[in-house]
């Protein structure tokens, strides 16, 4: 059995099939209104060693969000 390869296509080749026509189609029509809905934040590499997937960097901050928050109502103690 012979193994196939894949040929490497240049850089100008076109990869879009016929039947698709993107010729009336505009560049970041929603670009705006989806950026409204995201708040993409990219961690330093040794925090993303730490923290592997979303549900884990979400769960730490809401553990330090209530801390704060619970710091922040706490009474301060008045110095003589």
């Amino acid at each position: 059995m012979k193994k196939q390869t894949r040929r490497k296509l240049s850089r100008d080749e076109d990869t879009i099939r016929p039947e698709y026509d993107f010729s009336k189609g505009v560049r970041g029509k929603h670009a705006a209104r989806y950026a409204e809905g995201t708040n993409v934040v990219v961690l330093e590499a040794d925090v993303a060693r730490e923290f592997r997937t979303t549900e884990q960097v979400n769960e730490t901050l809401r553990a330090v969000s209530k801390l704060l928050e619970q710091h922040r109502k706490r009474p301060r103690r008045k110095t003589a």
